[in-house]
């Protein structure tokens, strides 16, 4: 039981109260008793809305469930159910034509198109990576990726066979990217650059040297040919040049919310000491590799010589945003007068911002913002009153921390059904402070099922994939966000490739995102965001996103994904039970045993697979759909959860801190916990799996 101290109104965990205190706010120079009374006062105001907005959701998802229930075994009629949406009010009246408002927008968001990685905050080393993804090497990612159409490498160090694909593969793509005026990089010579130096077609391309380089940009991105003749790679170089740097992962969302698990005050503190580390710039984690001890730090700006003689200087880490959680969970970090836990996202969005404030103060060594804003993304928002809400939150907050109005910046996720069919009104509740609108595949289909969970029997998963509601859903995205003005303002987002380990598949389907009109796309890993940046080299975003066309009806966007009149097999059925359990049972024993809430999870095929909370929403609530409307049966569905349970053992055989599921069935709270996703999911709110997951993950705890 945790012994509270009390702030003003809050009982507050004494570490995070202390945190708070001492590393927050004392450099900030607030008065801590004042800021506990507006803490306070924020707090109780804003929860009696948050809960009020809860309550409508279930209102809402009851009433969609009797209207179903009501025409079950009757053809869907469109016309009647969007009247039916309309009234009850889950559809609203579109807003008068607007444009968003923003302004004080770095540049990396509001006007150059590039990677966006994502990275669990709990995790230091796997945060400071993400933070110094901003440049990557290119000969590193073609040589350790199959990206490279080139045989793989031999084992036994530097592949010079290898090499020297990866360094062709590297001079082609300068050749696209900062062409020379006559020639190819290809042909390029020590005698010839000391000779002539480099002539490029266009001068205008030219940015400057660098203590390792030159320095050239194209389509706002740069790119550094470096040249080093002592190097093994520069040594054997025609040129000289030892590697190719690109500007990658332009920004980096810190993520306390699907990518953790996070569910008492000691894993809240975790999450904020990492933010502030990353804001004050003072992050450090030191490891082992090979017997030696490594300390990763952030990495300072970069440094060079502009063509005129100046000294200048480029970021050198992503600007970062951070992801609070959304409206659903409390925590017991902090209780309210009544006794009961604070709603995470309320805390989430006073802490952050409070850290947030010594990059807008200049306190940090490096600086994140160049414009004086911070960054937060705000996930599972449904619908422009719980926008609203955010938006209300955000100038509560700034006016507790004596920012200027709209410091707070908002990334507004699209990635719930009653958000995705009012996109515009949610867009013009935060119209002055969005700087993001994303799609996400996984959560909007697990709303998707969950909403309509009483219509029928759903599509298999990988049917849903190409189905009406999900193109419309996509496109649209696009479309209104590009109607409201947010090209050259902020950034439209698509979704995560979960596959690190296939980088030929992902550069072969990402460029898709750009030619869909999307400035940033979310990538696993810093080698996949160089890799991802050579699409943004390849296309303008900003040129096609002139040229897109019609936004999808609202029509398309609600054809409910249904299996109408499908008769499966049984061994269809048993496959699709198999592919769902095997990635939730081998997401779940992560997050309640370990405490991990994401990483590589190998799929029913033995595939890598970065996976998160999401992959369980849609698992679950396909699973819980095909039993509620008897496609399976609860036996069928237990066979298959026990079945894939012996799979995740063996997958996780090698990991000795792991805990077999297998004949543990009554002890093992992982494998209790995904049966609870699975045969409790018509129960969960909107499908939502955090409130079992906490629960589990705090018995592990011994909460």
């Amino acid at each position: 039981m945790t012994d509270y101290t009390t702030r003003a109104r809050l009982k507050v965990d004494p570490a995070l109260a202390g945190f708070i205190e001492t590393k927050v706010l004392a450099p900030l120079a607030h008065d801590p008793d004042a800021f506990w009374q507006g803490f306070s006062d924020l707090a109780h105001t804003f929860t009696i809305r948050n809960r009020e907005l809860l309550a409508e959701r279930d209102m809402l998802q009851a009433r969609i469930d009797a209207w179903h229930r009501e025409r079950a075994g009757q053809s869907h009629d469109q016309e009647a159910y969007q009247a039916f949406l309309t009234e009850i009010g889950y559809l609203v009246p579109e807003p008068a034509p607007f444009e968003i408002g923003t302004r004080n927008v770095d540049p990396e968001i509001a006007t150059m198109a590039g990677p966006q990685l994502v990275v669990p905050i709990l995790n230091a080393r796997f945060l400071l990576n993400a933070a110094n993804a901003r440049w990557g090497s290119l000969y590193d990612a073609f040589y350790g990726t199959d990206a490279l159409d080139a045989p793989p490498a031999r084992p036994g160090g530097y592949d010079e066979e290898r090499g020297g694909a990866v360094i062709a593969a590297a001079r082609r793509f300068l050749d696209e990217a900062v062409p020379l005026a006559s020639g190819s990089w290809a042909d390029l010579t020590h005698e010839g650059i000391a000779n002539d130096g480099i002539a490029i077609a266009d001068e205008s391309q030219y940015v400057g040297q660098t203590k390792a380089g030159r320095l050239f940009r194209h389509n706002g991105l740069h790119i550094e040919v470096q040249f080093d003749p002592e190097t093994p790679v520069g040594k054997t170089d025609a040129a000289g040049i030892s590697d190719v740097v690109l500007e990658s992962a332009l920004t980096t969302i810190a993520d306390c919310e699907d990518s953790v698990a996070a569910v008492d005050a000691r894993d809240k503190l975790l999450a904020y000491s990492n933010w502030l580390g990353v804001i004050r710039g003072d992050l450090e984690e030191s490891f082992d590799k090979g017997g030696t001890t490594l300390t990763r730090a952030l990495k300072p700006d970069r440094e060079f010589v502009d063509p005129a003689g100046s000294r200048q200087s480029l970021p050198g880490r992503s600007l970062m945003f951070v992801r609070n959680v959304g409206h659903l969970m409390t925590n017991p970090a902090i209780l309210l007068e009544d006794g009961l836990e604070i709603h995470e996202g309320i805390m989430d969005a006073v802490i952050t911002s409070a850290t947030g404030a010594h990059d807008v103060k200049g306190l940090g060594r490096y600086g994140n913002s160049r414009c004086g804003s911070i960054y937060i993304v705000k996930p599972k928002m449904h619908g422009p009153q719980e926008c609203q809400f955010t938006n209300d939150l955000f100038d509560a907050v700034e006016d507790l921390l004596e920012l200027r109005r709209h410091t707070i910046k908002v990334g507004v996720m699209d990635e719930e059904r009653r958000t995705s069919a009012n996109l515009s009104a949610c867009i013009h509740a935060v119209k002055d402070r969005v700087v993001f609108i994303n799609t996400g595949f996984l959560d909007r289909t697990g709303d998707e099922i969950h909403t309509s969970m009483q219509a029928g029997p759903m599509m298999r998963k990988g049917e849903i994939k190409g189905s009406t509601w999900l193109k419309a859903y996509e496109d649209r995205n696009v479309g209104i966000g590009l109607a409201h003005g947010l090209s050259g303002k902020a950034q439209i987002g698509k979704g995560m490739w979960p596959a690190p380990d296939r980088m030929a598949e992902m550069m072969e389907q990402k460029i898709g995102h750009l030619r869909a009109g999307a400035n940033t796309a979310w990538v696993p890993s810093p080698t996949a965001a160089t890799l991802h940046a050579l699409h943004y080299h390849r296309e303008n975003v900003f040129e096609i996103q002139r040229e897109l066309g019609d936004i999808p009806s609202l029509d398309l966007l609600l054809q409910i994904p249904l299996a109408d009149g499908t008769n499966w097999s049984e061994a269809e059925v048993r496959e699709e039970l198999d592919n769902n359990a095997q990635g939730l049972l081998g997401y779940v024993v992560r997050w309640i045993d370990a405490g991990v809430g994401c990483s590589k999870v190998p799929d029913i095929n033995d595939v890598g697979l970065m996976e998160d909370r999401a992959t369980l929403r849609i698992s679950s609530q396909h699973m819980a759909n095909w039993l509620l409307h008897g496609v399976a049966s609860h036996e069928q569905v237990m066979d298959s959860l026990k079945r894939m349970a012996a799979k995740v053992d063996e997958q996780n055989a090698g990991d000795p801190f792991y805990e077999p599921m297998v004949g543990n069935w009554d002890s093992s709270l992982a494998f209790q916990a995904a049966c609870d996703l699975v045969f409790k999911g018509t129960e969960q709110p909107n499908g939502y799996t955090e409130p079992l997951l906490h629960r589990w993950r705090l018995a592990k705890k011994g909460h």
